[in-house]
């Protein structure tokens, strides 16, 4: 069968989170540069397919093809170890400490920033012949990006840190729903398929994914948005990746390793009699 059942894929949720905490750094910062760089290429893809269209819907449509991409070639995402990788300290597997949760996460941050930074300084040349004019259609939009989605959440005060954080907490909870769809299945269109639906919901609601932003701020503020690095990290970037953290591990990875790894103890049938069970039978 190309389908496992709960247990099973939990199983190897646990298995991959272990995995990874003993990646040497530098296959750990290899992996996760390709991850924000193919993901980056993703983001200037939709927003591409957006402004020409006019069609912010066919901008989601499209944009999964970045993250199927860069799951099946075994590269990785911040948002998918914030899931997957606490579940082997949690399930007390051998060797896996706190520190080296937080390793890995911080290497994975590294090399994910690097990755869509690269994209975004080579996006930025393209869109603007080495900044020897100025930006066209896509480049203006990727501006007004950055200014609307940092000072336009500054603009509200604490009110628009609390609607960050949960796009954030939201974005992950389909992002890391996606990376488990993909183990539920072993054939790659069963894992194409069930990750595509999540990543959809995801980016055409407008949630906020730490690793996409890598990409669209810097390219922002390169092609003349109108905020700062400080607006970004403080408004955006900080904030998303606390709020991606949240989501991913408390909706997703929690949940199922609660209910399929460590099920709690199940409720004692009442004994029926043999009529009972012969009336039951014959119905």
């Amino acid at each position: 069968m190309s389908y496992l059942n709960p247990a099973e894929f939990v199983g190897k949720m646990i298995d991959a989170g272990e995995a990874k905490v003993f990646m040497s750094t530098r296959d750990t910062l290899i992996r996760s540069y390709m991850a924000g760089a193919v993901l980056a290429l993703a983001a200037a893809f939709a927003v591409t397919i957006t402004v020409q269209t006019g069609s912010a819907l066919a901008g989601a449509l499209l944009f999964p093809v970045g993250f199927c991409m860069l799951y099946l070639l075994g590269f990785d995402l911040l948002t998918g170890v914030f899931t997957l990788v606490p579940l082997a300290w949690i399930d007390k597997r051998p060797g896996v400490t706190v520190k080296g949760v937080l390793r890995n996460w911080g290497l994975v941050f590294v090399g994910n920033f690097a990755g869509a930074l690269t994209v975004a300084l080579m996006m930025a040349v393209i869109l603007t012949f080495a900044f020897t004019v100025d930006p066209n259609d896509v480049g203006q939009r990727l501006g007004e990006i950055g200014s609307s989605r940092t000072v336009g959440y500054a603009d509200h005060g604490a009110a628009g840190m609390l609607t960050l954080f949960l796009r954030g907490v939201l974005c992950n909870w389909m992002v890391s729903t996606g990376v488990v769809a993909a183990m539920i299945s072993t054939s790659v269109s069963g894992k194409v398929i069930g990750m595509w639906m999540p990543v959809l919901v995801f980016f055409y609601m407008g949630f906020e994914h730490s690793i996409v932003n890598m990409f669209l701020f810097p390219s922002g503020l390169m092609l003349g948005g109108e905020f700062s690095i400080v607006d970004y990290l403080v408004w955006n970037e900080i904030p998303t990746v606390v709020g991606n953290l949240v989501g991913g591990l408390t909706f997703v990875g929690l949940t199922l390793y609660a209910t399929h790894a460590r099920p709690g103890t199940g409720r004692t049938r009442p004994v029926r009699d043999d009529v009972e069970l012969a009336e039951v039978a014959g119905r």
